[in-house]
C-alpha cells in the first residue's frame, strides 16, 4: 500500500517528483492606507442588485446617502442601524464622514450595499480595522439573489394550480 502523506507539502513533492517539502511563501508586506488626493478612501459595495459608490473621510459622523441624510434616506431605523453597524465594530463612532451613491434594488438592499462599503472603505483608510471588520464578516459580499422565474411556473418554484377536473 502506498505511504500515508500528513501535509500538503508533502503532496506536493510526491507529484513533483522531489522529496523535499516545498517552502510557502508569505507576503509579510504591512498594508498601507489607501487615500486620494483629499484625504478619502473609496470602496463600492454590493448587495442583491444593489450597487453603491462610497467615500469616507475624517469628520463628525455625517452620513449622506444619495444627496440626502441617512435619516431622510433610510427612514427605518433597522436600515439606520445596519449603516452604523461598521463604525461600531471597529470602534470609530463619529469619526468619518460617509458621502455615498447607490443605485438599484430596494431600500434594504441598498443599506446592505452602503453598508459593505463603508467597511471595505474603512478598511482601505485604517488597515488595522481589517481584523475586526473580517471576523464580524462585513467585508464578504453577500452573494444570495432572487432566484429566477422559469418557464411554465407562476413564480421561480410555485406551480399552477393543479385541477383534477
Amino acid at each position: 500500500m502506498a505511504e500515508t502523506l500528513t501535509s500538503l507539502d508533502e503532496l506536493k513533492g510526491a507529484v513533483d517528483g522531489t522529496d523535499a517539502p516545498a517552502t510557502a511563501v508569505f507576503d509579510d508586506t504591512p498594508r498601507t492606507p489607501v487615500r486620494d488626493a483629499l484625504g478619502r478612501s473609496y470602496a463600492t459595495g454590493k448587495r442583491k442588485d444593489a450597487v453603491a459608490r462610497v467615500w469616507i473621510k475624517p469628520g463628525s459622523g455625517k452620513v449622506t446617502v444619495n444627496g440626502k441624510e441617512m435619516a431622510a434616506y433610510f427612514a427605518r431605523p433597522v436600515l439606520q442601524m445596519i449603516l452604523r453597524q461598521p463604525f461600531s465594530v471597529a470602534g470609530v463612532e463619529d469619526q468619518f464622514d460617509v458621502m455615498a451613491t447607490v443605485k438599484g434594488g430596494g431600500l434594504s438592499g441598498q443599506a446592505g450595499a452602503v453598508k459593505h462599503g463603508i467597511s471595505k472603505a474603512l478598511q482601505l483608510y485604517e488597515p488595522s480595522l481589517r481584523g475586526a471588520l473580517k471576523a464580524a464578516g462585513f467585508l464578504t459580499r453577500d452573494s444570495r439573489v432572487v432566484e429566477r422565474k422559469k418557464f411554465g411556473r407562476r413564480k421561480a418554484r410555485r406551480s399552477f394550480q393543479f385541477s383534477k377536473r
